[in-house]
């Protein structure tokens, strides 16, 4: 009888789905926010959607771009470009902080992975 080793096989590729996955989830509630903008975004509501779009497109271009060491960094325009976005309308503003603290989760979990890692 074999002892099969704990943890994760292939650490990079696990951490890399758990940030794709995030990126992708919030396209997806960017994408489902445009609606509510369109009924209730005031006189901005033009360059919210438009922006909401963007990040949208962003988060999935980021999601598949993190073999690159640099897209997870790159991942952070989502959360700030909300935050700024909080100018147009205040919920914006509201999924920056969301979508942001999620973020510094997922990257706190790909630094645990990584600190773990055997050399």
């Amino acid at each position: 009888m074999s002892e099969s080793k704990p943890g994760l096989r292939n650490p990079a590729a696990a951490v890399r789905g758990a940030g794709a996955g995030t990126l992708a989830v919030e396209a997806i509630v960017l994408l489902l926010a445009i609606a509510p903008l369109a009924k209730i975004g005031g006189a901005a509501r033009g360059p919210a959607i438009v922006l909401v779009l963007v990040l949208a497109v962003a988060a999935v271009l980021l999601a598949g771009l993190l073999r690159h060491t640099w897209a997870w960094w790159a991942g952070l325009v989502v959360p700030v470009g909300l935050l700024a976005g909080g100018a147009l309308h205040w919920s914006l503003a509201a999924l920056g902080v969301v979508f942001g603290l999620l973020w510094a989760y997922v990257l706190n979990v790909r630094r645990a992975v990584y600190a773990n890692r055997p050399s």
